[in-house]
């Protein structure tokens, strides 16, 4: 019996006009309603019309994502799609615990509003970087980003997304030294992210504390379908559990490699991404080329992907 998997991409993925697709659904077009009265404001106008620097800025970028992925979901569940696992990547991982029902829609919304300020506000623009690293092999990088943390510049591997594919994140002198190591070690690029922060790395440990005063108002049930965690890359259902490792996971690695061998071992052959773009498939084919993806972001998408799972039934 084949299993699915609801996946959901994070921040980067965000572009003017997503979702935009499913308005003509009654379920779809509330959800959008939901997240302009949830933060008092229109999120989806600026998610239609942009401008695209202002839908970029972490803040929006969050809660409109959250908000595409939801809303394209609510479509999927009325075409009785259902999944076995949830997983998300970074912000996605909201997406998941409201798909999970651990978190109610609304909620997600104003958690990650709030988690986006304080990602923005934690470190000085300009003084923290991420660069993706391409060719080189997780324990190589790892030496690489140690030696350059001991050498006084913070640095560390913040999202391990597929082989051969890394994020590190840090202080920005210490990310420029880690990618000069990098490419004397044998890496084939790195590219520079055009991000506000050092994300998943130790300089985003003020954002946890205060994020963790956010997190503590909100309620979290146990979660309906098992929530494949970033930080341990492991089944979790328990709303204490989840919390606190949506407090970890700002600084923490994304452990998104590990995830999806996690989910295809569970015997996940098929995955669903839902939201804007198909980032997450392209990852999922790098590590495991017999996986089936099913990206979602529009009605062409939406319509091939319904095609394919009735001819499974």
């Amino acid at each position: 019996m084949s299993k699915i998997a609801f996946i959901f991409p994070g921040q980067g993925s965000q572009v003017v006009g997503m979702g935009q697709d499913f308005l003509e659904y009654d379920s779809s077009r509330e959800i959008f309603q939901q997240a302009d009265a949830s933060i008092s404001e229109s999120l989806s106008t600026l998610m239609f019309e942009g401008p695209q620097d202002t839908l970029t800025k972490t803040f929006n970028a969050q809660p409109a994502l959250l908000t595409s992925s939801i809303a394209i979901l609510s479509v999927l569940k009325e075409q009785g799609v259902h999944a076995d696992y949830v997983a998300g990547h970074s912000l996605g991982e909201y997406s998941a615990l409201v798909a999970a029902e651990a978190m109610s829609f609304e909620d997600a919304v104003r958690t990650v509003r709030k988690r986006g300020e304080l990602m923005e506000e934690a470190v000085p623009d300009g003084q923290g970087k991420m660069a993706a690293i391409l060719g080189l092999d997780r324990e190589t990088l790892k030496q690489v980003t140690d030696q350059v943390t001991d050498s006084g510049f913070p640095v560390q591997l913040a999202n391990l997304n597929c082989p051969g594919q890394i994020v590190i994140s840090g202080s920005a002198e210490g990310v420029e030294k880690a990618s000069e190591l990098a490419k004397e070690q044998g890496a084939k690029r790195c590219l520079q992210l055009n991000v506000s922060g050092p994300f998943h790395s130790s300089l985003m440990k003020p954002a946890a504390e205060r994020f963790q005063d956010v997190i503590s108002t909100v309620k979290v049930e146990d979660a309906k379908i098992p929530v494949v965690a970033n930080v341990t890359a492991d089944p979790v259902f328990d709303s204490s559990k989840i919390k606190k490792l949506l407090v970890t996971q700002l600084y923490s690695p994304v452990l998104w490699e590990d995830t999806v061998v996690k989910l295809v071992d569970l015997g996940v052959d098929t995955f669903i991404e839902i939201g804007p773009g198909k980032v997450l498939s392209g990852l999922v084919k790098k590590i495991n080329r017999r996986a089936r993806t099913l990206p979602v972001f529009d009605e062409q998408t939406l319509q091939a992907a319904i095609k394919v799972l009735k001819e499974d039934q």
